[in-house]
């Protein structure tokens, strides 16, 4: 088949499966709200009755954060295996998680979730964290000639590795709050809200207009740095500019969502299969299928034990690792 005609069936039929899925996000729970009702709810109809809050103030947030953080986190992982070529990176390469998850763990301990303009603690002090760590990775890697990938991979891991052994020490102190900082790590949806959005919308498209200016870029780098250095590609000044834009992204939702894995690990690699690696076709459809991904797993994760719900980091291990390693398979790895 045309690879053109491939990659329109692709996006085509993934979009008419996204408005399938949104749809359903926002009838099923545990008040069913029919479609007729649904479509007068969303037109304003019936926004002030009891099935219009329910879908303005608790679900359509709920879908529009999951398609945020769902694309956000395949995009970050996109970039990261395009600047990095290695497809085994994920957004959470450079420390992300571990600044945010000790951030967030030493806020739970001291009690100090309260609000600040509107925002909880929980989120800020995880981009906090996160960014920062991001920063000293950045420093610890920096050098005269430039940011040298194998250092910064390594700067990244070593920095997880010392936070995630201080996150443990925080969480033995404080036992008492040991339940919620876990359910934070494993990843959760559930406190999604209007404020949430608009707090990490800057910073997700300030992300996503670097990753568009340098897409083309990122197709260069796929050649090698010393093929990309022939073509006039400034390499040291495009990684750097790709790094952060992904690290922001990652940062971003990481803040309020927790710790959703996998999905920025795979999401590219189920891309990369489908329509290959040019990545004017892959940025896009990873958004697209991250997204989508990250609603379906957090409708499982709130329906399948209804009332309890599941912590959506789990749902997306257990649905998305049978089936990258069917395509694995099917594939032979001959994708990259």
């Amino acid at each position: 088949m045309n690879n053109k005609i491939k990659t329109m069936l692709f996006f085509i039929g993934f979009l008419l499966i996204g408005l399938i899925i949104i749809s359903l996000s926002l009838s099923i729970g545990s008040i069913y709200i029919p479609f007729k009702q649904l479509i007068r709810v969303l037109f304003s109809a019936e926004s002030g009755s009891t099935y219009g809050l329910i879908v303005k103030n608790i679900r359509l947030p709920r879908v529009i954060l999951s398609l945020l953080v769902g694309s956000g986190l395949a995009l970050a992982g996109a970039v990261f295996q395009g600047v990095i070529r290695n497809p085994m990176v994920d957004p959470y390469v450079v420390g992300i998680s571990s600044g945010a998850g000790t951030a967030v763990t030493l806020t739970i301990i001291l009690n100090i979730d309260w609000e600040f303009l509107g925002i909880s603690t929980i989120p800020l002090m995880a981009f906090i964290g996160a960014v920062i760590t991001v920063y000293i990775v950045y420093s610890l890697s920096y050098s005269k000639r430039g940011l040298p990938v194998i250092t910064f991979l390594l700067a990244g891991v070593a920095m997880g590795f010392l936070l995630n052994a201080v996150m443990s020490f925080l969480m033995v102190l404080g036992t008492n709050s040991l339940h919620k900082v876990v359910y934070w790590l494993m990843g959760s949806l559930a406190t999604a809200s209007w404020q949430e959005i608009i707090t990490i919308l800057p910073y997700y498209f300030t992300a996503l207009l670097i990753i568009i200016f340098h897409i083309n870029d990122l197709n260069t780098l796929l050649l090698g740095e010393e093929n990309a250095y022939n073509l006039g590609l400034d390499i040291e000044r495009v990684k750097l500019h790709l790094i952060i834009a992904a690290a922001l992204m990652t940062a971003a939702v990481v803040s309020v969502s927790g710790i959703i894995g996998f999905i920025g690990l795979i999401v590219p690699h189920i891309v990369r299969i489908l329509i290959g690696p040019d990545h004017r076709k892959m940025i896009p459809a990873a958004a697209l299928l991250g997204g989508l991904f990250l609603l379906v797993s957090d409708n499982l994760a709130r329906t399948l034990l209804a009332p309890m719900e599941i912590p959506v980091g789990i749902i997306t291990a257990l649905a998305g690792g049978p089936y990258f390693i069917y395509l694995l398979r099917k594939t032979k790895g001959e994708y990259w």
